[in-house]
């Protein structure tokens, strides 16, 4: 039987927030992942390190799935219930969550770490990952690429500026960390798809990702809302497309 719009809204709206988990999506949305395999890259990197700082951790999912980590190992999160949950996942693991409320400059000295990863961070600080690299030390990261998922950006905002939709481009990536003073060693983006399959998923996807709509309510975009629900359940999947890119930068 199909569920209603008020109960399916109703459930996204009471499901819980915190961490970097989208498991509560399954069987509801779908999102291609990347050919490269940013776990597994970044497992094999933090086996080869000493230091090891990941920015923006979020819940500490990605880095607690990647295996064994370096020694001396530090997560940074702004959000108050990330670090709570990081720190649960990532202590018995051996390392150290620190709130840092994502301005510079990062809470380490200089040289600190001889690897420096974040995925999907809001905002990269590329200076102060220079700076707290030491010489012949990696920054590696997977990140969000430009106008992406903007069909359902857009689907609620309307069309967006040129300069909006090329945002967070990966060769503005590559210009601003070999400003920074870092060699990029490797660059590659890839477009994916994404389904959303009821508006329950739309709606818990817009809560969690806040900086996709900003401002995001049911209430103000309730007409909005239903209308989609209509179009989901009368044409299939809401279609979206994805953009990741993976960067490596070493400091000389």
């Amino acid at each position: 039987m199909t569920r209603s719009f008020e109960d399916l809204v109703a459930e996204a709206e009471a499901a819980p927030m915190e961490g970097w988990d989208f498991s509560w999506l399954d069987g509801r949305a779908t999102e291609e992942r990347p050919s490269w395999g940013y776990q597994r890259l970044l497992g094999e990197r933090l086996g080869a390190a000493t230091a090891a700082l990941d920015v923006q951790t979020g819940g500490g999912e990605v880095l607690a799935g990647a295996g064994k980590l370096p020694p001396l190992t530090a997560a940074t999160e702004s959000w108050p219930p990330n670090v709570a949950k990081a720190t649960r996942l990532l202590h018995p693991l051996g390392a150290v969550v620190v709130h840092d409320e994502d301005e510079p400059p990062l809470p380490f000295g200089d040289a600190a770490f001889d690897l420096v990863v974040s995925r999907h961070p809001v905002t990269v600080w590329w200076a102060e990952i220079a700076r707290v690299l030491r010489p012949g030390g990696t920054h590696f990261s997977q990140q969000v690429g430009p106008a992406s998922v903007f069909e359902l950006v857009e689907y609620f905002l309307g069309p967006l500026p040129e300069e909006v939709r090329r945002a967070r481009h990966p060769e503005d990536a590559r210009r601003d960390a070999q400003a920074a003073g870092l060699e990029v060693v490797d660059l590659r983006a890839e477009e994916l798809r994404t389904e959303f399959r009821d508006i329950g998923a739309v709606v818990w996807f817009l809560r969690k990702v806040i900086w996709m709509v900003p401002g995001f309510t049911v209430e103000a975009y309730r007409d909005r809302l239903r209308e989609l629900h209509g179009r989901i359940g009368g044409e299939g999947p809401f279609v979206a497309t994805t953009t990741r890119f993976l960067i490596e930068a070493r400091k000389p």
